[in-house]
């Protein structure tokens, strides 16, 4: 059964493991699933067809409680949202578009917080408003 209560941390944990999710697929450092997979002469190799396979579920996982959670208006909504920041920031000279590599972290950081805000807005939106989202179970 599912706890009742949800606390900032429990957003935090669906938070961080968002974080490791999207720097696992991609960052500027270099290390990621995508360097990886670019630099290895060996494609086929079953270490990186496992670790590709343990992402694209993990992807599966974050991004069909997203869509299911926040609707597909919702997710637009919140790309929206954080890319309006972004832009703010640059107008306002809080980010530089010439450094591409501190941009892309900040676009990194802004994608696991959607989706993270999507695992956990189930939860959010009933202690917001009281409403709780069920989906349907056929039984037997």
């Amino acid at each position: 059964m599912a706890a009742k209560s949800f606390r900032f941390t429990d957003f935090l944990i669906r938070f961080l493991v968002a974080l490791v999710l999207v720097f696992a697929t991609y960052n500027p450092s270099r290390y990621s699933l995508y360097h990886w997979f670019i630099q290895t002469p060996d494609k086929l190799d079953p270490l990186l067809a496992f670790a590709a396979v343990v992402v694209l579920i993990g992807w599966v996982v974050y991004l069909r409680a997203t869509v299911r959670s926040l609707g597909v208006i919702g997710t637009l909504l919140a790309f929206a949202f954080f890319a309006t920041l972004t832009w703010l920031m640059i107008d306002y000279n809080i980010l530089s578009v010439e450094n591409i590599k501190v941009l892309t972290y900040v676009v990194l950081v802004m994608l696991a917080a959607i989706i993270a805000t999507g695992m956990s807005w189930s939860h959010i939106r009933r202690r917001m408003s009281g409403q709780l989202d069920v989906d349907e179970v056929d039984g037997d």
